[in-house]
């Protein structure tokens, strides 16, 4: 499976999908290539398994959390009901649980 991040923000193995939302995808694109290497792997391995990474409790209940590894990176994702991934956020460890809180506040407002 080719991991390059596209402007169709979707990657596909047999009958799994990834979306990634365009901000994400420009963030990953502006990494340094070591990071930038680390994190697809890291998306590979949610498309493989989609159940990777720990469940999240509490306010963030229904998404999922994948440590880049050997970094204190984490993608942040969801599965949805039609079994499609969606990547939520991507972030150093310290912060990426709070950002990711507003996120999912700001999407229950609208």
């Amino acid at each position: 499976m080719n991991c390059s991040i596209d402007t169709k923000k979707a990657m596909r193995n047999g009958e799994h999908k990834l979306r990634i939302p365009e901000e994400i995808v420009k963030l990953i694109r502006g990494m340094h290539p070591h990071l930038k290497h680390k994190v697809k792997r890291a998306l590979k391995t949610i498309i493989n398994e989609p159940t990777s990474g720990k469940a999240l409790k509490d306010e963030l209940n229904g998404l999922r959390s994948l440590r880049v590894s050997v970094s204190r990176f984490r993608i942040i994702f969801r599965i949805s009901r039609k079994g499609e991934m969606e990547i939520v956020a991507l972030g150093p460890r310290k912060s990426i649980y709070e950002e990711t809180f507003r996120l999912i506040e700001k999407e229950r407002e609208k």
